[in-house]
């Protein structure tokens, strides 16, 4: 029978973007894993049925985001999949997509500093939910109003963030005018208790084209007030070597020329 099997340990929920992945431990050896994915209200679907790997993407059994689900890991042996006999199994924790699912690094479309003027365009993620025309639902459809977007931007080279939040897809922030910047954006939801915080996107920096000295400050001037020091004393300096020597080259050919008078 099945009873003899050993059932699956550390049943995880991943989620990211409401794209979902279970996971447990052991690997199977002899036996197979079938997943059941249990909701309060939904029918029971059954997902990657008589797996060897010890991971499922159960992403298209939670389409109701609100609905709270359980996941029934099976051990089973092929031949008796369909036996009467109910298989052993474990049973995750709760796991309710709406609220645990984390929300996944926004897209930065454009970013422009002009002046003291810092604008930031971003995207929503995609989750892998789709409306009936094909095209994929972003977290924005699914969140609306309880989803809020957290601009990060600091001084490059300094390590004092500022943060500003939005409802839009666009920060407009004022910045020092001819000063580069760096910055991210994060998406959250403050209504939750946990995971309130999504992932950061890429860092960013703007380039404003400074002067060299903002670049790499005294040593340049330091450089260039020696080189500045060095051309103008050979300026002096030069000109009194040259007449000096013209004045010798002078008085050589004078003596030169008495000495062949006299004789």
């Amino acid at each position: 029978g099945n009873e003899d099997l050993p059932t699956a340990v550390n049943i995880t929920w991943s989620s990211i973007n409401f794209k979902t992945i279970l996971q447990w431990q052991p690997k199977p050896s002899g036996y197979f894993y079938t997943v059941e994915i249990h909701g309060q209200t939904s029918d029971i679907k059954r997902k990657c049925i008589l797996t060897s790997e010890t991971e499922c993407d159960v992403t298209d059994a939670l389409r109701n985001v609100n609905e709270t689900y359980t996941a029934h890991v099976l051990s089973v042996r092929p031949a008796e999949m369909d036996d009467f006999e109910e298989p052993p199994y474990a049973v995750s924790e709760k796991f309710t997509p709406y609220s645990q699912t984390v929300i996944g690094k926004p897209e930065i479309e454009a970013y422009s500093q002009k002046g003291s003027i810092l604008n930031v365009v971003f995207k929503d993620p995609l989750t892998p939910y789709v409306f009936p025309n094909g095209s994929f639902q972003s977290i924005q459809d699914i969140f609306q109003h309880n989803l809020e977007y957290k601009l990060y931007y600091w001084q490059d080279q300094s390590s004092g963030k500022k943060s500003v939040t939005t409802k839009s897809h666009k920060f407009e922030v004022s910045v020092d005018s001819g000063k580069n910047y760096c910055f991210c954006v994060q998406g959250i939801i403050p209504s939750r208790r946990e995971k309130r915080n999504g992932q950061e996107s890429k860092v960013l920096c703007t380039s404003v084209g400074g002067s060299i000295f903002d670049e790499y400050g005294t040593e340049v001037f330091i450089i260039i007030a020696v080189i500045a020091v060095a051309v103008f004393t050979l300026a002096i300096v030069l000109p009194v070597v040259l007449c000096k020597r013209k004045k010798a080259q002078k008085a050589r050919a004078v003596r030169e020329k008495e000495l062949l008078n006299g004789v």
